[in-house]
């Protein structure tokens, strides 16, 4: 039998197989070599590669998706897509985002039914994906009776109807996920208007609908049978729910302008006695609340969820030698945190560059740290008079970790504090840390003050760092350095 009628017996899977050994054969026997061989099964793996949905271990009501109002993101059975690419990333961070991700779609509330990543050169400009890999991911979507699509990235408002239309589901990208838990987090008046900002900003470029349902406008033979008093100009309805996005975000803007003077009252009463702060920063869940409460003794809501904390904490703490200082405990930062988000919650922010040390707790229990400290710091570098604040870098929940974990993470970071505000491990040496990086008060005061002037002295003792006090028969002679505003009054109230 000839070559030609072995191939036309082949099975129809194996055909372009065969075909593609046979070239393989004649161009080795034209070369005298294997290199061509061992190079093109390379790249028909990459290429295999690229053309496989690939499911991501341990992840795992069809309504019309064309409405121009804004609806609020109800997650409950979803299906995870990420798209990644060889010059960007790696497969296995991929991964670790896209479980992530599942974390953030399970805070808010969702069902995780499977996770799936492809991998190609960069996302499809139509449908992200591709208008064939939307059709694989309708049938998974289908078959496990999801009723959303999340998408591990920023979608552009194009990409995002694209593969609604493609898959006939849901679909919300990683930012919408994120506004979602703050949302529901959200507790006080400033953050619930933060909150919503960062929302309507987000959702101003993805008002979307078509045909008579956005028309507002007639005019000439257009008004059909309508007759007298419906030709002529008009609005278009999602001209009219852009305008009226625009008329809120402006009076929330305005809003959190009003309540700047109140946070400034309270941060100003903390510079106003010297108080020293300490902002407590870090990855979301990375415990940052857990440690506040160890260091402090405060009871401050901790639990192990996502963005459990987003209204600033101010928890006060007295060193050993009776002074005080206070943590500010600051909403947690996430990778690709929405720029919507950062502007938003600029004011909490500004707690980070107002104070006097940086504590940066990170998860040490996490696949990659590393990454998460590298996600912090990018945030951290936009925040103006951070960078010249000095840090601690504190890996928590040493608990968690095996030995061999810890000591590599001692290897890599050896001036971190490894510590567990669990059972407590190394938070002595923390807090010992801590107040040895307190900044001294700038003016050195050497004064009798009379007995009379206990509560001055008091304020001297929790305000200031006091060198030595002596109880004379005339009165205290106290040597300590304060701020000026309490060295003016150990002045005015001194003997002699």
């Amino acid at each position: 039998m000839t070559r030609s009628a072995e191939s036309m017996q082949m099975p129809e899977d194996d055909v372009e197989g065969g075909v593609l050994a046979e070239a393989s054969e004649v161009l080795i026997d034209d070369n005298g070599g294997a290199e061509w061989e061992q190079t093109h099964d390379e790249a028909w793996e990459e290429r295999e590669s690229r053309n496989q949905l690939k499911h991501v271990a341990g992840l795992g009501e069809l309504e019309d998706v064309t409405e121009v109002e804004y609806r609020k993101v109800r997650l409950e059975r979803v299906v995870l897509v990420g798209v990644w690419s060889s010059a960007v990333t790696t497969q296995a961070k991929a991964e670790e985002s896209l479980r992530e991700l599942a974390a953030l779609a399970e805070t808010a509330g969702a069902v995780v039914c499977d996770g799936l990543l492809q991998h190609r050169s960069r996302p499809d400009a139509a449908t992200y994906v591709g208008s064939g890999k939307a059709k694989e991911i309708a049938d998974i979507v289908a078959r496990e009776e999801a009723d959303t699509i999340v998408v591990d990235d920023d979608l552009p408002p194009s990409q995002r109807r694209g593969l609604e239309d493609a898959a006939k589901v849901k679909v919300v990208d990683r930012t919408a996920v994120i506004l979602d838990i703050f949302a529901q987090h959200a507790t006080s008046r400033e953050g619930k208007a933060q909150v919503e900002l960062a929302q309507l900003e987000y959702m101003l470029p993805r008002l979307r609908g078509w045909g008579g349902s956005l028309s507002r406008q007639a005019g000439g033979r257009a008004a059909g049978d309508a007759g007298i008093g419906s030709r002529g100009p008009g609005e278009t309805k999602i001209e009219m729910d852009r305008r009226v996005i625009r008329t809120r975000i402006a009076r929330l803007r305005r809003q959190i302008r009003e309540m700047a003077p109140a946070r400034e009252v309270k941060r100003g009463s903390r510079r106003r006695y010297g108080l020293p702060t300490i902002a407590v920063v870090g990855y979301t869940n990375a415990g940052k609340s857990s440690l506040t409460n160890r260091l402090t003794g405060s009871a401050e809501l901790v639990e192990n969820a996502l963005f459990a904390t987003l209204d600033t904490a101010v928890r006060r703490a007295k060193a050993k030698d009776g002074r005080l200082y206070a943590y500010v405990d600051t909403v947690g930062f996430v990778r690709r945190l929405p720029t919507q988000l950062v502007e938003a919650f600029k004011s909490t922010l500004e707690e980070v560059g107002d104070a006097d040390v940086i504590l940066h707790v990170v998860d040490g229990s996490h696949p990659d740290p590393f990454s998460q400290i590298d996600a912090v710091n990018e945030v951290l570098a936009d925040i103006e008079g951070a960078e010249s604040i000095p840090r601690i870098l504190v890996f928590n929940k040493a608990d968690r970790c095996d030995q061999a974990t810890l000591e590599r993470l001692a290897a890599l970071e050896p001036d971190a504090h490894i510590v567990s505000a669990f059972s407590g491990r190394g938070v002595d040496g923390l807090r010992a840390a801590v107040e040895a990086l307190l900044p001294k008060p700038g003016v050195h005061v050497e004064a009798l003050l009379p007995y009379s002037a206990g509560a001055l002295l008091s304020q001297v003792r929790e305000y200031g760092s006091v060198e030595s006090v002596e109880w004379l028969g005339e009165g205290v002679r106290i040597v300590a350095d304060v701020d000026s505003r309490l060295a003016a009054r150990v002045v005015e109230s001194a003997i002699g």
